[in-house]
């Protein structure tokens, strides 16, 4: 999320219309075509008692790589196919399914349905907003990454003390962080940055899918632990 230097918006530059069009789409669809995956593979974890015993128990092992996953994908862009980036955010996204089915199996089905809806309404909303404002946006980057970094530390601390309060307010400034960062991030996208960082529009089309993708699924989940109803 850091500012690149040799990005065309520091540099004051922008793609044509067409081919920042193209880019955004191309990201949609990727993001979406993960979105599916991760909905499959949720409905099958969740509705099978076997799976989610086996996925409780590994739930640790499965966020280390799932973390590993995404700080891989973004570190070696530049190295990999595009080919190659796009089965990783794949396989990214099958397992964030299996921890998602673990989640929505906690909740009651309108819950999930309400905060999937939700979800999808603020993300199209800034995703709207980031396409044509003509704000650079680039001043939200620094404090988004510090309010990420903030989530994950007030999230840890959340774990060992269980303070209510503090999970309601974690929850509600994930949900404006991480959709801030979707009209950031598809801003980026359109003034061709992700293009610049990843060397090519193949592999900028899988990258800038696996930001929106990531930015979705956390407002869906902040959302689904505000309005959620537990069985």
């Amino acid at each position: 999320m850091n500012q690149n230097p040799a990005s065309p918006t520091a540099l004051g530059v922008r793609p044509s219309a067409q081919l920042a069009s193209a880019l955004l789409t191309q990201a949609f669809v990727w993001m979406f075509a993960g979105l599916l995956l991760t909905a499959v593979v949720a409905y099958f974890v969740q509705g099978n008692p076997r799976l989610v015993q086996i996925a409780s128990e590994w739930v640790f092992l499965l966020f280390i790589g799932q973390l590993a996953l995404v700080v891989g994908i973004t570190a070696a862009m530049k190295k990999i196919s595009a080919m190659v980036a796009l089965l990783l955010f794949f396989v990214y996204a099958a397992s964030i399914g299996v921890t998602i089915g673990l989640i929505v199996q906690l909740y009651t089905e309108t819950s999930v349905v309400a905060a999937f809806f939700s979800a999808a309404s603020l993300f199209g909303a800034a995703a709207i907003y980031g396409a044509v404002t003509k704000r650079t946006l680039t001043g939200l980057g620094p404090t988004l990454f510090i309010g990420v970094i903030g989530l994950i530390v007030a999230s840890i601390v959340n774990i060992f003390l269980d303070l209510g309060p503090l999970s309601l307010a974690i929850s509600v400034i994930g949900v404006v962080i991480f959709t801030a960062l979707t009209a950031y991030d598809v801003k980026r996208i359109t003034s061709g940055d992700y293009a610049a960082a990843a060397g090519s529009l193949e592999k900028a089309a899988v990258f800038s899918a696996l930001s929106l993708y990531l930015d979705f699924i956390n407002i869906f989940l902040f959302l689904l632990r505000i309005f959620g109803s537990r069985n």
